[in-house]
């Protein structure tokens, strides 16, 4: 028997007056949009109960190509190969490095989509599914795994599954054989999770291995996790303990919320997205709403809806303050350093953060809500889907699209707030493109890049568990389900888990006893705007893209550092400091309206060309050259550009790095072993070994070419045309673990490709060298000098890494 009095398999009585939390915000919202459009015309076309129903069963046969393809073709696996139509196992499909930890040989799919079949209204196969896990699944496995990933994904569903199967028992009068196996299974799993939270910090590792926890020889130099690695774990557990009796659980992951609190800048109440676990240090100050930190703000404040505990929303307020003030810019939202929090710290935003409207509409703050989704609806239509990552101008930064769910997470949530059929239609435009762009003969495959179509053999479990779940939700009505949504949390993998819940107990505390928070903390509510119905709020960003709608002055002045020739403000801006942008040969002036303005454009051109300056010199300076002689006698050189690594060793100085260039094979440097030769020697020893991008991380590839013997790596785009000449240096992040020690650089395209043709040419083997592009120069500099009669010395670089 637990505390409570109840069994470890007890069900969960759905009555509880706990869920009136989050049914009475979801109500509010309804209300307020429906008194709002009572003197507003919708001017979106409101789609009929027949179109809807239609979409509503073409997305339940989205679910089932995607699920049968995986049942009859890839189970047990992780994961189905859509392409390869095979299942995807760990240490026995090629590696794709460290994008495997999410794997565990423990049929990840179908445990992930469990309660969506449920959501179909599809017993029986929810049944058949049930036994099939309870029958084959096991976690005693010799593997390193994700803890965050683990966590959302099988701990998760194995809780909302057993949640489910106890009420089917009551409410559909089935599956009265099913005893508690999932929730023992999800203790089982619960408990291989734990040693990771053996920190001096109590922030849990990364990775685990299942069966040896931490004892794995592999995570002996274990320290770095991202923000939402660490803080999204919550949830899962204290469902976990409550429903067990077992506080451990939910006792370790509060603890690990409490240590992240403790970390924010105080300054500013941001968070870092990488921190050491021992020391509390943080690796990467960067701070968004985006990979690394999403799910953490998402898991403070559903914590507060499922347990009840004020000191969830109080500092979900806080964060979330600080984000509207420092990282919002309109509806963009752009990522600035925690300790600097007036300074962008990157240029363009990641798919990941879609999901931060549908969190805005669950905590009250509709408007913004609206901005940020409409901005994404236009990038998506530009695109045709969503990139992994856009720049601030809207142009693709990563080409792929992995069919996640969070837009459509967001719009669902919106359509459940407003009521308005406009999010019915962008619902609409996402199922079509997904049938258009990502449909395959066995499944849904994902997009290695939008520009192309070219697709990628991957179809991850969160498109079954999420994305058709949230699409099937859009179009349903409440009477279409089984159960009421509304008396439930959705956990980041959209997982169920009943607000009653928090009858089981709460092992937390109250700290309103504390002066850790203040009555301010807590009256960042429901908006106060009475201009909140949607069609007013998105109207003004209709052509937000296009730049060709007005937008209002900030009334702040324009500084160097923040302009965007592709902003039509900042060109009107300029344009009444008295600057005028032309083309080569174009003669006109500008005039300036206002003495002021005159001095502000004075200033203005100022700063830019002291940023010009600066600019130049860093990227000269990051910017890597790869050179090679063009004649016999190696007396001419000639160097290509590459961008550099954040995870290798830095070429200083005259340092560089010399081998004979080859191919790695195979090409993209993903398996488990390369250019392996038939007397077993490694052809790769001593060379620089080329390897083109994707299938795995850029860190993996390094870590494979380094074991084969690599003395340095070239990374190639394997993005036709593009060019170091039209496109600004990439540089290559690593995963927080320094353990690369030969230099990577990445080259474009278009520079790969000439030195591809030199290597053609060549009778015997090219020789590189790679080093500071800025060295490069400075020999070149001087070489022409002292053939010029000056006395500058020419000789090549000779100080070898």
């Amino acid at each position: 028997m637990s505390p409570t009095g109840m069994s470890k398999s007890t069900s969960i009585p759905f009555s509880s007056a706990q869920r009136l939390v989050f049914t009475f915000l979801l109500a509010l919202l309804i209300m307020v949009a429906s008194v709002l459009s009572s003197d507003t015309a919708m001017p979106t076309q409101n789609m009929s109960h027949k179109e809807r129903t239609e979409l509503r069963e073409e997305a339940r046969d989205m679910f089932y190509h995607a699920y049968r393809a995986y049942m009859e073709n890839a189970y047990p696996a992780d994961e189905l190969m859509p392409l390869s139509c095979k299942g995807r196992y760990r240490g026995v499909t090629p590696s794709r490095g460290d994008m495997d930890d999410i794997l565990g040989n423990f049929s990840m799919t179908l445990v992930d989509t469990l309660d969506t079949l449920v959501l179909l209204g599809d017993f029986t196969e929810f049944e058949h599914a049930v036994k099939l896990v309870i029958r084959d699944v096991q976690f005693d496995s010799d593997i390193i795994v994700s803890v965050f990933e683990t966590n959302i994904r099988m701990v998760g569903g194995l809780l909302s599954a057993h949640i489910l199967s106890e009420y089917l028992q009551k409410q559909v009068d089935v599956m009265h054989w099913y005893k508690g196996e999932l929730l023992e299974m999800a203790r089982e799993l619960g408990y291989r999770l734990l040693p990771a939270f053996n920190t001096s910090t109590g922030i849990p590792h990364a990775r685990v291995n299942l069966r040896n926890g931490m004892k794995d020889p592999m995570l002996k130099k274990s320290r770095e996790t991202c923000t939402a690695c660490a803080g999204t774990i919550l949830l899962e557990f204290a469902a976990l303990s409550r429903l067990t009796g077992d506080p451990i659980f939910e006792v370790r992951a509060h603890a690990a919320m409490d240590a992240l609190w403790k970390l924010r800048h105080r300054g500013s109440d941001l968070m870092g997205t990488v921190l050491n676990v021992h020391s509390g240090d943080w690796v990467r100050r960067d701070s968004g709403v985006g990979a690394g930190i999403d799910s953490y703000y998402e898991y403070l404040f559903k914590s507060y809806v499922l347990l009840g505990d004020d000191k969830y929303l109080a500092r979900f307020n806080r964060h979330y303050n600080a984000v509207m003030k420092y990282v919002s810019e309109g509806p963009m939202l752009l990522d600035v350093l925690m300790h600097r929090p007036h300074a962008k710290s990157r240029n363009f935003m990641d798919s990941l953060l879609a999901f931060w409207p549908g969190l805005q509409v669950l905590s009250g703050d509709l408007k913004p809500a609206v901005q940020t989704h409409e901005m994404l609806y236009q990038v998506m239509q530009m695109h045709k889907l969503i990139p992994e990552a856009f720049t601030v101008d809207f142009q693709i930064h990563w080409g792929q699209h992995h069919l996640r769910p969070e837009f459509i997470e967001s719009t669902y949530f919106l359509y459940r707030a407003t009521g308005d059929h406009h999010y019915l239609q962008v619902g609409k435009r996402a199922l079509k493109t997904l049938q258009q762009y990502a449909k395959v003969s066995c499944g849904y495959a994902a997009v290695n890049d939008v520009r192309t179509g070219k697709h990628e053999d991957r179809m991850d479990s969160f498109v079954l568990s999420e994305t058709f779940k949230y699409l099937f939700l859009l179009f349903s009505e409440p009477q279409d389900l089984i159960i009421n949504v509304d008396e439930f949390v959705f956990t980041t993998e959209a997982h169920l888990l009943p607000l009653s819940i928090a009858q089981l107990g709460n092992a937390t505390f109250s700290f309103r006893q504390s002066d850790e928070h203040n009555v301010l903390d807590f009256m960042r509510t429901c908006p106060s705007s009475n201009k909140l119905f949607p069609e007013k709020v998105r109207k003004p960003l209709r052509n937000f893209i296009t730049g060709s709608c007005p937008r209002t002055s900030s009334g702040k002045r324009l500084s160097a550092l923040d302009f965007q020739a592709s902003n039509a403000d900042h060109l009107r801006a300029v344009y009444d400091m008295g600057i005028t942008m032309v083309s080569v040969g174009d003669r006109s002036q500008g005039k300036a309206k206002s003495h002021e303005e005159g001095e502000m454009g004075l200033q203005f051109m100022q700063e830019m060309l002291e940023l010009t300056k600066i600019q130049s010199m860093n990227q000269l300076a990051q910017l890597q050259a790869v050179a090679y002689a063009t004649d016999e006698k190696l007396q001419d050189w000639t160097a290509l550009m590459a961008g550099p690594s954040h995870f290798s060793p830095e070429l200083i100085g005259e340092q560089f790095v010399e081998g004979d260039v080859i191919l790695a094979n195979p090409l993209r440097a993903c398996g488990e072993k390369l250019n392996q030769v038939e007397d077993g020697a490694d052809d790769a020893r001593g060379k620089v070994l080329v390897a083109e991008r994707g299938d795995c991380t850029f860190v993996s590839k390094a870590r494979l070419a380094q074991k084969a013997g690599a003395v340095a790596l070239i990374v190639c785009d394997n993005v036709p045309g593009s060019s170091g000449e039209t496109q600004p240096m990439f540089a290559m992040s690593g995963d927080g673990t320094d353990d690369v020690l030969i230099p990577v650089v990445f080259m474009y395209n278009v520079e790969f490709n000439k030195l591809a043709a030199v290597m053609k040419r060549r009778e015997h083997p090219l020789r590189v060298r790679i080093m500071q592009m800025v060295e490069f120069k400075r020999w070149q500099l001087a070489k022409e000098g002292r053939q010029n009669g000056t006395t500058a010395s020419a000789q090549k670089p000779d100080r070898e890494l």
